[in-house]
């Protein structure tokens, strides 16, 4: 869905797609940054004035963190166990995390290349508490795009 020029979106819902499949019960993404190391160069101009130049460098790669409610689906634990026994075939995927609107269309696209689950966290688990369980993926990936 297009934005008209001037509007701003609103980040209703997210969802995460790999393999065909999209989980949209993503309640929080974090960490979802396009980023790049700063390369110094440092050298004496013609006059003798010591001068320092900032130039792009490599991209960085981020960490990015998703969290959804605690459910039956075991996609995130499976996901990270063959991970865990070094089966990176099975678990390097590309994929993209999605930005939905209100109305449940895509707003925008990021494009994550051999991204894998580097940590499950399952939230606090306090007797008599009555807030929800959730879990939060952190994945790593080789580069990431907007798509």
């Amino acid at each position: 869905m297009a934005l008209p020029d001037g509007d701003s979106s609103v980040g209703h819902s997210f969802g995460l797609e790999f393999d065909g499949v999209t989980i949209k019960s993503i309640t929080e993404v974090s960490g979802l940054k396009l980023e790049q190391d700063v390369v110094e160069f440092k050298e004496n101009t013609p006059d003798g004035k010591f001068t320092i130049k900032r130039l792009p460098g490599r991209p960085k790669a981020p960490d990015i963190t998703l969290t959804r409610g605690l459910t039956a689906d075991n996609s995130f634990e499976t996901w990270i166990q063959n991970s865990r026994f070094g089966k990176m075939v099975d678990s390097r995927k590309g994929g993209s995390i999605i930005i939905f609107d209100y109305e449940g269309q895509e707003v925008k696209r990021y494009k994550l290349t051999n991204a894998w689950p580097k940590s499950l966290e399952i939230g606090s688990l306090k007797a008599g508490d009555t807030s929800y369980l959730t879990e939060k993926l952190t994945l790593t990936c080789e580069a990431i795009e907007v798509g």
